[in-house]
C-alpha cells in the first residue's frame, strides 16, 4: 500500500533475484509530489497531551509549537506520564545546556 495515500498499491520499482521490490508511494502520489506522512511520536501515541503551560517555568504558550515534549530519564521508549514533561523553547535551551539527562521526544510537526 502507498504511504503517502493509504489507499492504492505501490508502484512496482524494480525486480531483483527474482523478488520484486516496491516503491513507497503509488504512481499518482509519486506524480502529484504527495509525500509520505510524518509518523505519530510515541508520547503521542501513548495518550499523552502537550499542556497549555510549561512544566519548569510556568510560560503559557499561545501556540502549542511554543512547546517541546521531553523525557526526564531520558529513555524515550519510557512513555509513562509521570516521566513525560511539557517544557517552553526557553527552557530546552537551559535544559540542553545544563548537566540535566532530560532528552527531546519524538520530533513532529504540530499541526
Amino acid at each position: 500500500m502507498c504511504t503517502a495515500c493509504g489507499k492504492n498499491l505501490a508502484a512496482v520499482n524494480c525486480y531483483r533475484n527474482g523478488q520484486v521490490h516496491y516503491r513507497s508511494r503509488c504512481d499518482s502520489c509519486i506524480r502529484k509530489g504527495r509525500k509520505k506522512k510524518p509518523a505519530v511520536p510515541r508520547w503521542k501515541r501513548a495518550g499523552y497531551k502537550k499542556k497549555v503551560v510549561c512544566d519548569r517555568c510556568g510560560f503559557k504558550f499561545r501556540l502549542q509549537s511554543q512547546s517541546l515534549v521531553f523525557h526526564i530519564d531520558g529513555n524515550l521508549n519510557n512513555t509513562n506520564f509521570t516521566n513525560l514533561r511539557t517544557v517552553c523553547l526557553n527552557c530546552v535551551a537551559e535544559i540542553i545546556h545544563s548537566e540535566v539527562e532530560w532528552k527531546p521526544g519524538d520530533l513532529a510537526p504540530d499541526m
